[in-house]
């Protein structure tokens, strides 16, 4: 993983721990969460909106509802602008991943566990579809992240 690849990580786990989003208190960790972002869009912070999606995670309208619509500054949920400024957001991005995670949380694997990679299945095929088989692109960036952060922790 590139310099740039893992300070944008690590400047993303920082503002969700900033925004006292703590691994205790949610179902999901700061590293998972990082390397969902990473498999969705190399963690790109100016990808805006594109079709369906917007921000790194790129978020659906119905995922963020389904997270309970958090927003950023006390924005009023159902403005106009609720959903893109906070899924263009990165700490409000992670809350809704978060949230979706809470709500959605299961085994999809099959494995007995519930872990980083089931929450990888949740985010990108959905509450009620993870257990089918993800993408090659998802996949292969997010086990790549998954591999490289283990290699730095030892």
């Amino acid at each position: 993983m590139a310099r740039y690849e893992l300070f944008t990580l690590a400047i993303f786990a920082t503002l969700c721990v900033l925004n006292q989003v703590t691994a205790q208190s949610q179902p999901i960790d700061q590293i998972c969460l990082g390397c969902i972002c990473h498999g969705m869009s190399l963690c790109n912070q100016t990808i805006g909106c594109n079709g369906d999606t917007c921000g790194a995670f790129k978020i659906t309208w119905a995922y963020w509802s389904d997270a309970g619509k958090p927003t950023i500054n006390g924005i009023d949920p159902n403005s106009a602008d609720g959903y893109s400024r906070c899924t263009n957001d990165p700490v409000c991005a992670g809350k809704a991943v978060e949230n979706y995670m809470t709500k959605y949380s299961q085994d999809c694997n099959g494995d007995g566990a519930i872990d980083c990679r089931d929450y990888a299945s949740i985010h990108r095929l959905g509450g009620y579809g993870c257990n089918a088989p993800l993408d090659p692109t998802y996949l292969a960036r997010f086990n790549k992240c998954l591999q490289d952060v283990s290699q730095l922790n030892g």
